[in-house]
């Protein structure tokens, strides 16, 4: 995760973040700190994870639902992971990484530097997702679809209404 925590540190226990990229601002916000991909091993043990909006942006979350197997001892994982299928997800998939760059300065100039990360959506369906973390010896999987993302389409009335339909239609 990011420099965003879901959470401030606590006495009560140790704050790891891990990211592809190093900031210095996460060294002072967790209390240890790993620079590497969910998708290799991780040299860590853990009783929860969490993930933010991270698995869509993960090419082969075959291997990183392995290692995040690997690294929690008897414990819970919890993800909040945009699906695959949500009109924000498929018009990201429809404009590409190349366009989406271009497009954020102009749409959502104060994104620029938050959004605009690659998205793959692997296995990012809430069917394909609970099989994927079953398939890697996570026992207790339970999938609660959430959409929210009309935000992305403020730039544009019509748009922004249409998704925000369709978030409040599909909300479980």
């Amino acid at each position: 995760m990011r420099d965003r925590p879901a959470t401030s540190g606590s006495a009560d226990f140790t704050y790891i973040g891990l990211d592809i990229d190093e900031k210095p601002d996460c060294y002072r916000i967790y209390d240890r700190f790993a620079v590497q991909s969910i998708e290799q091993p991780v040299d860590l043990q853990a009783d929860m994870l969490i993930s933010i909006t991270l698995m869509e942006h993960v090419p082969d979350n075959r291997a990183a639902s392995r290692s995040m197997f690997l690294a929690l001892r008897p414990g819970v994982v919890h993800h909040y992971i945009p699906s695959k299928w949500h009109p924000y997800s498929v018009a990201l998939r429809l404009v590409g990484p190349v366009m989406q760059k271009w497009l954020i300065p102009h749409l959502r100039p104060a994104a620029v530097g938050v959004t605009g990360y690659p998205a793959f959506f692997d296995h990012c369906s809430p069917s394909d997702m609970a099989r994927l973390f079953r398939s890697q010896g996570f026992e207790q999987v339970d999938v609660m679809s959430f959409y929210r993302a009309s935000d992305y389409f403020a730039f544009f009335l019509p748009a922004y209404v249409s998704v925000a339909l369709f978030d409040n239609l599909v909300r479980p």
